[in-house]
């Protein structure tokens, strides 16, 4: 006879599992972002060609990953501490670099990969560099980190109607106020304890959602490719994207707002 515990015995194996690998992952996002310099170069570099490879595969361009990754390698050579940085010149490359994809590959599904993989990685590295580079950087993966805890806690205690069901099938309404919710009450602590500015704390809520939206994107690209999971690289996580699929659009969106608060009042 079957085992009735053994489905039980199993999800809270992958469970652990995954909380595991989960505090290793933030462990080291957390190592890299505090020295900052080449080591957290190194880790977005990882990370952009992790997701430039994903995205291949999903999009099924995988005869031309290669190619994709070795022309966003140029602006990633770019943005490091020993070349120009977090510049307008990479972000130029990864624009070139797109237009390269393009017309060797004959598509955009490609060359869209280029700016998903690329300008994340900008944006990480434009955040680092900024004043209060580490205090910013921390807001913004806490709270694509707040969001996706929250979103899977109060979604399977919670349930409820579907987000989106046509695209991600396990994702509640439930889920995504348990997300915002648990975002919006780290940036107040972030506020309290390492004076968040207020502005970024009240931001939180919508960019919890759009963190939300690059899940939801990201679901749709595996839906549209048959697949469950982006890669295997990280057990009881999936792929690359997998993992980073919230801050993909939240980075580049957090570095244009800090961006613009920087940039000089015309008199």
């Amino acid at each position: 006879m079957d085992d009735p515990a053994a489905p039980a015995a199993h999800k809270a194996s992958e469970l652990q599992k995954r909380v595991i690998v989960g505090i290793i992952l933030i462990a080291v996002a957390l190592l890299a972002g505090y020295f900052g310099g080449i080591l957290m170069w190194l880790l977005v570099v990882l990370m952009a060609l992790g997701i430039m490879s994903e995205w291949a595969g999903l999009t099924g361009r995988r005869n031309n990953r290669q190619l994709a990754m070795y022309a966003l390698s140029v602006p990633l050579a770019i943005m490091s501490p020993w070349a120009a940085g977090a510049s307008f010149l990479a972000l130029g490359l990864i624009m070139g670099a797109a237009m390269f994809v393009a017309v060797f590959d004959r598509s955009v599904k490609l060359a869209a990969g280029v700016f998903y993989a690329g300008l994340p990685a900008l944006a990480i590295i434009y955040l680092r560099d900024i004043d209060d580079g580490i205090l910013i950087m921390l807001w913004t993966l806490a709270l694509v980190w707040a969001t996706d805890i929250g979103a899977y806690f109060s979604g399977r205690a919670i349930g409820g109607p579907k987000l989106a069901p046509q695209i991600s099938p396990n994702k509640t309404w439930a889920g995504l106020i348990g997300g915002v919710v648990l975002t919006a009450v780290v940036s107040f602590v972030l506020h309290i304890y390492w004076a968040l500015p207020f502005n970024l704390v009240l931001l939180s809520v919508p960019l919890a959602v759009l963190a939300q939206m690059g899940d939801l994107f990201e679901s749709w690209l595996k839906r549209k490719a048959g697949a469950k999971d982006s890669g295997t690289i990280f057990p009881g996580h999936g792929g690359v994207m997998d993992r980073l699929d919230g801050l993909i659009p939240v980075a580049p969106v957090v570095a244009l707002i800090m961006l613009a608060q920087n940039l000089p009042v015309m008199s």
